[in-house]
């Protein structure tokens, strides 16, 4: 996954919209928001892999370096711009204080941000209820995996191993295999294969 700080994507686009995209891990594809923004008329694109609860944002932080007074900063969705609604609904206002535009291609707050009244106050709204979904997403995967563990998984790969697998493993070490190889063909962590090994070879 390229993480470009100042991409060319149209040439024949707006000068003057400056689009940023940012996924979380590597094996996202940033493409959908690729082709969006590219679709929109933006010229030139800031993308990058980050987590938005990770602070150093460096991508957004040089897109937001190349806008001048009059320019549009162009999402994909609300929440590419930031995790929590303090720094979402702080970003927008700084964009409008320096006389920056913002749009938002998709999602409930599709369209221009607008800074006062009525504006102001669903553009907060939303952002509290992107917050508040992370949030519950997070709060659920981390109840999987907690659930999970109790279970003697983690992330889906078995913490304890059978009297079978047990003997399987103690046969692949006789013939020379290694501990990651034995992991693999058992669908275990090298170190559960290395405790269980250990413990069957003391007793």
């Amino acid at each position: 996954m390229r993480n470009a700080y100042d991409e060319l994507i149209n040439p024949e686009g707006d000068p003057r919209s400056i689009a940023y995209a940012r996924v979380s891990t590597a094996d996202q594809d940033p493409q959908l928001q690729i082709d969006a923004l590219t679709a929109h008329g933006c010229r030139r694109l800031f993308i990058e892999k980050v987590s938005s609860r990770e602070k150093d944002r460096p991508g957004l932080a040089a897109a937001l370096h190349r806008l001048d007074p009059g320019d549009t900063l162009v999402v994909w969705k609300l929440d590419r711009l930031g995790r929590s609604v303090t720094e979402v609904v702080g970003l927008a206002e700084k964009l409008h204080a320096i006389g920056v535009g913002l749009h938002i291609l998709a999602g409930t707050l599709e369209g221009r941000y607008s800074a006062t009244g009525s504006g102001k106050f669903f553009f907060t709204v939303m952002a509290a209820f992107a917050e508040l979904e992370r949030d519950l997403i997070h709060e659920r995967t981390m109840a999987g995996l907690a659930a999970a563990r109790a279970a003697g998984r983690v992330g889906g790969r078995p913490r304890k191993l059978d009297p079978d697998k047990l003997a399987a493993a103690r046969a692949r070490r006789a013939r020379g295999e290694s501990l990651p190889q034995i992991a693999k063909a058992l669908n275990v962590s090298a170190s559960t294969i290395h405790r269980h090994l250990k413990q069957a070879d003391s007793g």
